[in-house]
């Protein structure tokens, strides 16, 4: 079924009736809003300025950084430390990886950012949440129900 949107009477997201039934335009073209004696703006149904899209960008990248950045920390040790020395080395380390909390408070400190570096604290609060909670919870089954 070949329609162009100019041929549509109610726009590029209008029915039309055909004899195999109903079918519906798979692509609608953006929206341009002209405001003033600006150039118009073109606006998809998905775009950066939209409210939520810092809040859940953020978040989720607070949920990522606070999993990958210790699992790539401790791939890396083991990856130049062979096994008996990778442990000690990790512990003697360990205050190299604080300097990865400089991203999200940098994010905080710049008012350009500072929605998604909230955001992003936010993310990896909760990620630590969830991971020592159910850490303590798996630990405590296996305490109670091991005899």
């Amino acid at each position: 079924m070949d329609r162009s949107p100019a041929a549509e009477p109610d726009g590029p997201l209008a029915v039309a009736d055909d004899a195999a039934g109903p079918a519906y335009a798979e692509t609608a073209e953006p929206v341009v809003v002209a405001v003033g004696a600006e150039e118009p703006v073109h606006r998809d149904w998905w775009h950066r300025d939209h409210p939520t899209f810092t809040a859940i960008s953020g978040f989720f990248s607070g949920l990522v950084f606070a999993t990958v950045v210790p699992g790539l920390f401790m791939a890396t040790i083991r990856f130049f430390a062979d096994d008996s020395t990778a442990e000690r080395t990790a512990e003697e380390a360990f205050p190299f990886v604080l300097l990865f909390l400089v991203i999200p408070i940098a994010a905080v400190a710049f008012p350009q950012t500072r929605r998604f570096g909230t955001y992003m604290f936010f993310g990896i609060v909760v990620a630590l949440a969830v991971i020592i909670g159910v850490g303590t919870f798996v630990f405590w089954l296996m305490i109670r129900y091991s005899s």
